[in-house]
């Protein structure tokens, strides 16, 4: 099930909340953890507390199911909850002069856009990847998804190991731009 439509996962919270879904609730968690893991990334700087954060989000809903009250979009409802639980967990690490400067640092303005699902970062990556010359998207996806070494490629492509440093190298700013701060994340979920 392909969860780019707002509609379908307000479907999802519909049966979560009215049918205790276990199913959906899989679905749910499965096409967004990743995503609002990485979203919680830019409150966090720790991924193991990020997860902590995204797991307890995801563990309040299913908790709160029946009185659950979405005013927006469920998409903006995620991201809503994870920002909350990431202040919540930084106003207890940090004393108050280190919670001002970091809040006054991340005032970052976040949409429903900054939430992908799998689907979504697979075809994020496949768009990314469309847009490098042909050589240097075949160097980076014999390096990231076949697992070959710089050695490896160099001698079955027959070019030096350079070129397939330079290769990686333009492969990996175009994909920074393209994808801003999921390129980890699509790297590995699809590697």
């Amino acid at each position: 099930m392909g969860l780019k439509n707002t509609a379908a996962i307000d479907q999802l919270f519909w049966r979560i909340a009215l049918k205790d879904d276990e199913e959906a609730f899989r679905s749910l968690f499965l096409e967004f953890f990743s995503s609002l893991c990485v979203f919680a990334h830019r409150y966090v700087e720790d991924w193991d507390t990020c997860e902590d954060i995204v797991q307890d989000t995801f563990f309040k809903i299913w908790k709160n199911r029946k009185s659950i009250e979405i005013n927006t979009s469920s998409r903006n409802f995620m991201i809503t909850s994870v920002r909350n639980s990431c202040v919540d967990f930084l106003r207890k690490q940090d004393s108050a002069r280190t919670w001002q400067e970091r809040e006054i640092k991340n005032k970052t303005e976040y949409t429903s856009d900054d939430l992908y699902s799998h689907i979504e970062l697979e075809q994020m990556l496949t768009t990314a990847l469309s847009k490098l010359p042909e050589n240097v998207r075949e160097v980076f996806e014999m390096n990231r998804f076949e697992g070959k070494t710089y050695k490896e490629i160099a001698e079955e492509k027959n070019i030096s190991v350079k070129t397939v440093e330079a290769h990686m190298t333009k492969a990996l700013k175009v994909l920074r731009i393209e994808l801003k701060d999921y390129l980890p994340l699509i790297i590995l979920l699809l590697w």
